[in-house]
């Protein structure tokens, strides 16, 4: 049997199957008869499910590294959040709940929020609040937790879903790939076996309902597929398969400290996308030229309250020392609308994809900005720091956001401290409008970094989370790729200036010949794309590149060009994996 699924983490795994399915748990749902008594279960089970995330967090520092063993500081931040430990206590108190009801209400409460989101970092937060709030109802209720961590052979794992806390603590040893009833490639789930560099299929649909424990299975977390009990003839194809991608890997590790240049020696940069400090050690195992997109807003998700201008500092001058010189572009506050913070009081919006977020909001509260700003700045004397403003939509914002920019450099020269006084400064172009007037507001900034995935959503008016239009979501579109063009045409006509690209599209093996064809100076991508990009880039002359990007600017639709990307990557004895 064949079930195809989402390849979250490519590979190929062969071991017996371990179905890991936890136990139904039943929420009672009486009146708490003694609320003090109530409150004080509650405040208890609070207590051990922080010391068993600091257990849990120490075991994945050894064994995952510290950058993934970071979630659980996340996770720890939710037992303090007044938002959750502080409603479900008032819904003890005012409304009588039992702690366990409570919980449960809370953490639904808070899932549909997080799923609501547009946003694949918002999304996996779900996963957290999910897994922080099944562990407090656990300890409520008395149930132990089913123990992974200890398996005698070599399998691959069965769920449901999984936890953080699941693939934080199992036998990583052992277990030697995943595979899900539901989940997505930015899922945890995901994100882990990445990072553990094992297979991995998701949104399976009902795998655990077909297979059983000790059966020979398959997982090719490239294709997305699984193999229920395969025959002789299946079993040798597949084993080849994992031989061959096995020595691929090693063949990537070498080309970690050299360039991303073309065989006639046009060199483009390879950076990382980042969210905090603990991802910095991806990007430069994986041989990352520094950061082309400092998500800083998950300073502010990870925080009760706004986060001050010391700890953003620190924040920024960690990541900066890191890269030691290398670019660090520090995307300003990029939040609002479908992306709420539970301490700023936002209204409903109608359209929040067209609301008041990102520099809108900035605008509207000038001092989040001025103190992020204040931070960047002054973290600037540790590296290469460059200021990129998110959602602008034309020449004026630009201005605007720069007199903001000006002012605090103003007040730090009265004070006496020091900073990049030649910091570069950028925007991204995720607005049709700031792409189509790209070459009206390059004389205000030295850097462009397309933001593809809004870009796309804007251009196609296409909601990518909609799964009844998200056929519709193709960064290969025609316009797409004009759009890019005249963007990158902008920068070209300007000494010192570059366009980049922060978008999904960049970390798209299939996109790296057309991008670069069409001149774009700078991919930025997850960590563990880097090696793949850069052995593309290094197996063409630019001179292929070019005549690659030129032609499929004649193409019609977004699946020919896709389609055609496949074919020429193929030509050329790319492998893909």
């Amino acid at each position: 049997m064949i079930k195809k699924g989402i390849g979250a983490s490519p590979g190929v795994a062969i071991a017996d199957a371990f179905v890991y399915v936890k136990q139904d748990v039943e929420i009672p749902t009486n009146e708490a008869k003694d609320v003090k008594e109530e409150l004080k279960i509650f405040d208890e089970a609070v207590e051990k499910s922080k010391e068993q995330l600091a257990k849990i967090q120490e075991t994945a520092a050894d064994s995952l590294g510290e950058e993934e063993a970071a979630i659980f500081e996340a996770h720890a931040l939710f037992l303090d959040d007044p938002d959750f430990v502080g409603v479900i206590r008032s819904e003890i108190e005012g409304n009588k709940k039992n702690a366990a009801k409570a919980t449960q209400d809370q953490t639904d409460a808070m899932y549909t929020m997080f799923d609501a989101m547009d946003d694949a970092y918002f999304q996996a937060r779900k996963a957290d609040i999910k897994d922080v709030g099944a562990r407090v109802i656990n300890n409520i209720l008395g149930i132990e937790e089913v123990d992974i961590s200890n398996i005698p052979n070599d399998v691959v794992l069965f769920a449901i879903d999984l936890a953080p806390s699941d693939t934080a603590q199992m036998d990583k040893i052992h277990v030697k790939g995943f595979a899900t009833d539901i989940g997505s490639r930015t899922s945890h789930t995901a994100i882990m076996a990445r990072s553990l560099e094992i297979p991995a299929v998701l949104g399976l649909g009902d795998i655990t309902a077909l297979v059983k424990n000790g059966q020979k299975v398959i997982v090719d977390g490239s294709t997305g597929e699984v193999v229920i009990d395969p025959d002789a003839e299946t079993l040798a194809k597949y084993q080849k398969q994992q031989e061959e991608y096995e020595q691929y890997q090693k063949e990537l590790a070498q080309l970690k400290d050299l360039p991303a240049e073309t065989t006639d020696g046009h060199r483009v940069e390879l950076v990382g996308n980042i969210g905090s400090p603990n991802d910095v050690e991806g990007v430069l195992k994986n041989g990352g030229d520094g950061v082309g997109l400092y998500r800083t807003e998950f300073l502010y998700m990870d925080s009760p309250e706004i986060p001050d201008e010391e700890t953003q500092f620190n924040a920024y001058k960690e990541v900066l020392e890191a890269f030691d010189g290398k670019p660090v572009v520090i995307r300003t506050l990029d939040i609002g609308g479908d992306k709420k913070l539970p301490y700023l009081q936002l209204e409903e919006e109608m359209n929040p994809f067209l609301g008041l977020r990102a520099i809108r909001l900035c605008f509207a509260e000038p001092e989040l900005l001025k103190v992020q700003l204040r931070a960047i700045l002054r973290a600037s004397v540790y590296g290469q720091a460059l200021i990129m403003f998110p959602m602008i939509s034309g020449v004026g914002e630009v201005r605007q956001a720069k007199e903001i920019l000006k002012g605090c450099m103003e007040e730090l020269d009265k004070e006496g401290i020091k900073y990049d006084k030649e910091i570069k400064v950028g925007i991204m172009i995720e607005i049709p409008a700031a792409a189509v007037t790209a070459d009206i507001i390059v004389p205000e900034v030295q850097f462009f970094s397309i933001g593809t995935n809004d870009l796309c959503q804007y251009t196609l008016a296409v909601d990518r989370m909609n799964e009844k239009i998200s056929y519709l979501y193709n960064p290969f579109h025609p316009a797409i790729l004009r759009l890019v063009k005249n963007v990158i045409q902008a920068t070209d006509s300007e000494v010192g200036k570059f366009t980049g690209m922060c978008g999904e599209f960049a970390g798209d093996p299939y996109a790296t010949l057309i991008l670069m064809g069409l001149g774009l100076n700078e991919f930025s991508m997850s960590a563990s794309s880097i090696p793949q990009v850069k052995k593309i880039v290094r197996s063409v002359s630019y001179e292929q590149a070019q005549k690659i990007a030129n032609e499929a600017l004649m193409l019609e639709t977004g699946d020919d060009v896709r389609k055609f990307a496949e074919e020429e990557i193929k030509k050329l004895g790319i492998k893909i994996v």
